[in-house]
């Protein structure tokens, strides 16, 4: 279903679980997107990023206005797939099945705080790879070494947490030479791992997670959301009367 010009898939977190950890185990290459207000609004700039998203073996609808519009446009019972948590479900599941997972992105500190967290909570989880890239862009024999990296390891989920649109991109340029899965889960490994709290349940029920992120990291975060919510709204109103196509 397209939410302004960008398909998003009305799933929900057992669907896109199954589908994520099948798609490992079969060693096929794809890549999954969270699609939230701030990246549905990055591609409505960039063709670019529409093309990418659009793309996606997946898109899934991470923030309560993209839930709402499922359901202003037919979907009586949609519901949210968010990225952290979808990466928690993907996670409990790999390491029943035994699916070897690794991290692309993330600070040295948090990768190291996130591995021990998740060892702990999941014992049988295989973590083969993690790799936290600089924050420069990498050479093209930097890039290449990083892909035989990741081939060697074994990998068959990999998580990739750059950010919007960089680990869109990323993960799209790489799709040809990496025979495993990507998600694309932003945040997450900076709340997994403890290094930024998330917002209560009750905020991200209600729409309102973003302005708790804002509160967090108001320098950072506010073009994000005072620009791009508000444009959101008047954009949203005139693909629902069949003004976007």
């Amino acid at each position: 279903m397209e939410i302004i010009g960008v398909n998003v898939s009305p799933t929900n977190y057992l669907v896109a679980t199954q589908d994520i950890t099948t798609w490992g185990r079969e060693g096929t290459s794809r890549y999954i997107c969270i699609a939230t207000v701030h990246s549905i609004m990055e591609a409505y700039d960039s063709l670019e990023l529409k093309k990418i998203l659009n793309q996606a073996d997946l898109v899934t609808p991470d923030g309560m206005p993209l839930v709402w519009m499922l359901k202003f446009k037919g979907y009586p019972s949609p519901t949210r797939v968010y990225g952290p948590t979808l990466m928690i479900h993907v996670i409990e599941k790999a390491a029943e099945k035994n699916i070897p997972i690794g991290f692309y992105g993330g600070s040295p500190s948090s990768l190291a705080k996130l591995r021990n967290n998740l060892t702990s909570q999941f014992p049988f989880l295989r973590i083969l790879f993690s790799f936290s890239p600089p924050y420069r862009e990498m050479t093209l024999d930097e890039d290449n070494q990083i892909c035989d990296d990741i081939t060697k390891s074994g990998v068959r989920i990999l998580f990739v947490g750059l950010g919007c649109p960089k680990q869109e991109q990323w993960m799209a340029a790489h799709k040809s030479r990496l025979k495993l899965v990507m998600l694309g889960v932003g945040a997450a490994f900076d709340f997994h791992s403890g290094v930024k709290p998330q917002a209560p349940i009750w905020m991200q029920n209600a729409g309102l997670e973003w302005f708790f992120r804002l509160l967090s990291e108001p320098r950072r975060l506010w073009k994000r959301y005072l620009v791009h919510n508000p444009r959101f709204i008047i954009l949203a109103i005139a693909d629902l009367l069949g003004l976007i196509h």
